[in-house]
């Protein structure tokens, strides 16, 4: 597997996704070795001429006024991550912990931090070979950064701390010896090099992020399988109707309505059976297009903070110069994932409407619930109750964690972003989007046969023989969480988009 060479300035999402998911291995390029190294001389260069520079000669936020001479510098640096490993809560996940390593090593990559090389290399080292800090998923304010979480990954460097390694929790120490890693001992300005900036959560939402761009594509598919559950009417889906209001995500919504629906025989035409569907069914093109055009704006985003320099100081060695500045301020990443939650949150919203629409005898013309021996069987009546739940569950989720902000170092750090918790919360309204869809899909699949299954689309068809391979048609009461979570493994694989992107030709 060909390495991904990082310098600070090229990775991609696709890149951090291979990185975090399928461990794929990471190098820094030559130019960025220059760069650190560069750096890193300006740093040496103040520390042996004792000038006064914030984090390299001094203390830390309210403590930036306190002179820290030379010979203290390594006390300095350890204690720093030592004092500010102060996460708590379960561990985050592995494959966010390895996004994590990776945007901070690409950071550093781009040679503004005064770091040196070979303690970049030893965060890469731990990334190739699979020692992951434990990192609690708690405790970070989104500014100066995360810095709690960012000094459990350090924690392991220099032998404390825990990690997990080849699936075992052990003490950091073991970890590094097992591995073949050597611990290090950080010297002047390194410790905050390593834990000044927003890689927590910008790696939660570059993950979400992605999966939400798969999740928009099924969600399509999924709507189009209700539709011809309940004989929609695919005239609103018309060209001419979308041209006239361009929004490039209604757009393409609903081109991929009549390319998944084409040659379905259980879809109607205006005026056929009615005059016009209900909104969630006549205007999937402007809900589900929205909601793919604010994935645009966010992933625009991610794409900008994967590959910016976010700690401080700055280190500017072509011109001698460090700046204090306040790059490792998340509210760019704080906005952008409240506004990923919320267009994550409205496909499910009316995702069980539709559920609703499919259950309901005088919306559906079709037996209440979905089942034929209704009152002896309750069908499909709870699983539109566990969907109402999770829809009530995001829209609290979706309260925007960027206009709260908390003082910290007395009223030195007077506004922060909050933009670690947006993340988390956005990775939360995944999972249940992706719950609240799979209900649908199982609810829709069985719309479809009650009408007989006179002929599907040629993408929707591809996704319900893929489901009746999992899970067969209800006739009688049974234990569902083990459909809807049969169901779930189907989406949230990328296979199923595959194939349904090689069948019609075109990307969804």
């Amino acid at each position: 597997m060909k390495n991904i060479i990082i310098d600070g300035n090229n990775l991609t999402i696709d890149d951090v996704v291979k990185v975090a998911r399928k461990n794929q291995l990471v190098k820094l390029s030559e130019t960025a070795v220059k760069k650190i190294n560069n750096s890193r001389k300006i740093v040496d260069d103040f520390v042996n001429e004792e000038k006064i520079v914030y984090g390299i000669t001094t203390g830390f936020g309210k403590f930036s006024d306190i002179f820290i001479s030379k010979d203290k510098s390594k006390i300095l640096q350890k204690n720093l991550i030592m004092s500010h490993s102060c996460g708590v809560g379960n561990p985050l996940d592995e494959e966010i912990v390895r996004a994590i390593m990776l945007l901070r090593a690409n950071a550093l990559a781009k040679g503004y931090s005064g770091i040196r090389y070979s303690t970049v290399n030893t965060l890469i080292e731990m990334l190739n070979k699979g020692v992951h800090p434990v990192i609690p998923e708690k405790g970070s304010l989104g500014a100066s950064g995360d810095l709690a979480p960012l000094s459990h990954m350090v924690l392991p460097m220099i032998g404390e701390g825990e990690v997990f390694y080849r699936g075992k929790r052990m003490s950091a120490s073991q970890g590094m010896k097992a591995a073949d890693i050597e611990t290090i001992e950080l010297t002047s300005k390194e410790g905050l090099a390593l834990i000044n900036g927003t890689q927590v959560m910008t790696a939660i939402g570059a993950l979400t992020l992605y999966d939400a761009i798969n999740l928009s594509k099924v969600a399509d598919v999924i709507a189009a399988l209700t539709i011809e559950g309940l004989n929609g009417i695919i005239t609103a889906y018309d060209k001419k109707v979308h041209s006239v209001r361009p929004h490039k995500g209604q757009i393409k919504t609903a081109e991929n309505l009549l390319e998944i629906l084409k040659n379905s025989n259980m879809t109607t035409e205006q005026g056929e059976i009615r005059v016009q569907d209900a909104y969630t069914l006549r205007c999937i093109p402007q809900i589900h297009g929205a909601t793919k055009d604010a994935i645009e704006y966010v992933k625009s985003k991610i794409e900008i903070e994967i590959n910016s320099a976010t700690d401080n100081p700055l280190i500017f060695s072509e011109d001698s110069v460090v700046i204090s500045g306040g790059n490792f301020h998340g509210q760019p990443m704080a906005l952008s994932f409240d506004f990923l939650s919320i267009a994550i949150s409205e496909l499910g919203n009316v995702s069980e409407r539709r559920l609703e629409r499919l259950v309901n005898p005088t919306l559906s013309n079709l037996p209440a619930f979905l089942v034929e021996k209704g009152g002896l069987n309750s069908g499909f009546m709870i699983v539109q109750y566990s969907a109402a739940s999770l829809v009530s569950e995001n829209k609290i989720l979706c309260h925007p964690s960027s206009v709260d902000s908390i003082p910290s170092s007395a009223n030195q750090e007077d506004h922060v972003s909050m933009g670690t918790i947006g993340a988390r919360k956005a990775r939360e309204v995944l999972e249940n989007t992706r719950k609240i869809l799979s209900m649908e899909l199982l609810t829709a699949c069985q719309a479809i046969d009650l009408r007989n299954n006179l002929g599907l689309g040629e993408g929707s068809r591809i996704l319900y023989e893929k489901v009746r391979e999992e899970v067969k048609k209800v006739e009688e009461d049974r234990i569902m969480y083990k459909d809807i979570n049969r169901v779930q493994k189907i989406i949230i694989s990328e296979d199923i988009i595959k194939d349904i992107e090689y069948s019609l030709n075109r990307k969804l």
